[in-house]
C-alpha cells in the first residue's frame, strides 16, 4: 500500500515539473536564442586564433652522466639524489629548456614580440612594457608537450598571423636546436666538447715542444745527435793520429837539426795546433752553437735534444 502511494507521488512530482516547463517554454526559448545570438556575435567579433603545430625527436642518451654517477651510489642515497635533481626523463629537461628564459628572450628579439603584444598587455612600467610580462603572454599562446611513449616533443603556437604562428613554431625549434649545442646536453655532444678541447691543447703543446727544439737547434747548432757525434769521433781519431805523425817527424827532425831549424819549428807550430783543436773537441766547450760539439758537452746536449724531441713525438 505504501509503495504504490510513494509512485503516485512521484509521478504527481514529475507532472507538476512539466507543467511548470510548459508554462515557462517562451521564457526558455527566448533565454536559449538569445544566448545563441549572444555567442555568435562575440565569436564573430573576436579575432580570429591559428593554431601553428611541429614536432621534434630530441636526441636520446643511453644513459646521462647524472644517471651513471647515482647509479654508482648505494641505494636510498640515490634514490634521494635521483629525486633532488629530478631527473626521471630527458625529455622533461628539454621541454624545459624549450619553455625556459634563454629561448623565450630569443623569440622576444627575433619576432619583436613586445611591439606585437603591447595592445594586448594592460601592466606597463614607466610607459614601457615590462618584459616579464611579454614572457608571461608569449607562454600562454605556446604550449610544449612530450609524449612519454614516443618521446616527440610537440610545440603548438597561436597567434591571429598564420604565417607568423607557423614562423614561430619552427623558429622555436631552431633556438632550441642553438642552446642544447652550447650546453652539450647530449653524451655524443660532451664527448666531441671534450675531444675538441684536448686537441686544442695538444696542437698547443706540439707548437711549444717545436719552438723549444728550434731554440735549442739555434742555441747549440745541433741538428742531428747522431750524425754529429760520429763526425766528431771520426775527427778526434783523424787529428790524434795527425799528432801521432806530426811527433814521430819532429823526433826525427830532432836527430839531426838544431832547435833553430826552420823546419822543426814549423812542425812544433803544427803539432801546437793539432793539440789544440784536440783539446777543443775533447773539452766540454761552452754553452753556444757549435756544429762539431765537443765530446765532452755530447751526453748533455745529447739527452735534452731527445728529451725535446720525445716531447715533439709524444705530442
Amino acid at each position: 500500500m505504501e509503495e504504490k502511494q510513494t509512485e503516485i507521488e512521484d509521478e504527481i512530482n514529475l507532472l507538476d515539473y512539466l507543467i511548470v516547463l510548459a508554462k515557462h517554454k517562451g521564457l526558455i526559448i527566448k533565454i536559449t536564442l538569445g544566448t545563441a545570438i549572444l555567442a555568435a556575435i562575440i565569436s564573430l567579433l573576436l579575432p580570429k586564433i591559428y593554431k601553428a603545430e611541429t614536432r621534434i625527436l630530441p636526441p636520446q642518451q643511453s644513459s646521462s652522466m647524472a644517471s651513471q654517477m647515482l647509479s654508482q651510489m648505494a641505494g636510498g642515497l640515490a634514490g634521494m639524489a635521483g629525486g633532488m635533481l629530478g631527473i626521471s626523463n630527458p625529455n622533461e629537461m628539454y621541454v624545459g629548456m624549450i619553455q625556459g628564459r634563454t629561448v623565450s628572450d630569443s623569440m622576444i628579439s627575433r619576432f619583436n614580440l613586445k611591439e606585437r603584444y603591447r595592445s594586448l598587455i594592460s601592466k606597463a612600467f614607466n610607459g614601457e612594457v615590462v618584459l616579464e610580462d611579454i614572457r608571461e603572454k608569449l607562454s600562454d599562446r605556446v604550449d610544449v608537450s612530450a609524449d612519454s611513449k614516443s618521446n616527440i616533443i610537440t610545440i603548438s603556437v597561436e597567434e591571429e598571423d598564420p604565417k607568423i604562428a607557423a614562423d614561430m613554431a619552427n623558429a622555436f625549434v631552431d633556438e632550441f636546436k642553438k642552446l642544447s649545442k652550447g650546453l652539450a646536453v647530449t653524451e655524443a655532444a660532451q664527448r666531441k666538447l671534450f675531444f675538441e678541447e684536448q686537441v686544442n691543447d695538444t696542437k698547443f703543446a706540439l707548437t711549444k715542444a717545436e719552438d723549444e727544439l728550434k731554440k735549442f737547434s739555434e742555441k747549440t747548432g745541433v741538428l742531428q745527435p747522431d750524425a754529429q757525434a760520429q763526425a766528431v769521433i771520426a775527427g778526434d781519431a783523424t787529428l790524434r793520429a795527425q799528432i801521432a805523425a806530426t811527433e814521430v817527424q819532429i823526433k826525427v827532425t830532432r836527430t839531426y837539426s838544431t832547435p833553430n831549424n826552420p823546419d822543426l819549428q814549423q812542425l812544433e807550430e803544427i803539432l801546437a795546433g793539432l793539440k789544440a783543436q784536440l783539446s777543443k773537441i775533447e773539452g766540454k766547450g761552452g754553452a753556444g752553437p757549435d756544429p762539431l760539439m765537443p765530446t765532452g758537452r755530447m751526453p748533455s746536449i745529447g739527452t735534452e735534444y731527445i728529451r725535446k724531441l720525445r716531447d715533439i713525438k709524444l705530442n
